[in-house]
């Protein structure tokens, strides 16, 4: 019998990766934070983890050669990225904010960590399962 690790992960693999792209996002946005006229991007974890979750109950594809193309995506693509709406707007038309950014980038930090933990914990479940322990 074989695992199936989709099943077994369910959709937390898909929220860690998530939360590795939005991580780069937002370190994007830390590093443009002097730049003229760079407009903060982000996210929406929610709304695109719901849609993969809607995808993946819709029907499962494989492709069987190379040359098929591919209907969904990798996350975090541009029509993801959101814009993000500066509190305090600056002269030079930058719309980054250090300290939301510097406390999103914690929070989105945080979760990651959560989620590998939880993935941690599955695996070890499934180590313990084969061994028979």
């Amino acid at each position: 019998m074989s695992i199936s690790f989709e099943s077994a992960l369910g959709i937390h693999e898909s929220a860690l990766r998530l939360r590795g792209q939005r991580a780069g996002v937002l370190a994007n946005n830390l590093a443009n934070v002097d730049t003229p006229n760079y407009k903060a991007r982000d996210l929406d974890f929610k709304q695109i983890l719901n849609q993969k979750v809607t995808e993946s109950n819709q029907f499962n594809m494989q492709a069987t050669n190379e040359r098929h193309i591919s209907l969904g995506g990798a996350f975090g693509e541009d029509s993801d990225l959101l814009y993000r709406t500066p509190q305090q707007p600056s002269i030079d038309g930058n719309t980054v904010e250090d300290q939301i950014e510097h406390a999103e980038y914690m929070k989105n930090t945080l979760a990651f960590q959560a989620s590998f933990q939880f993935l941690n914990s599955k695996f070890q479940g499934l180590k313990s399962a084969i061994r028979g322990d």
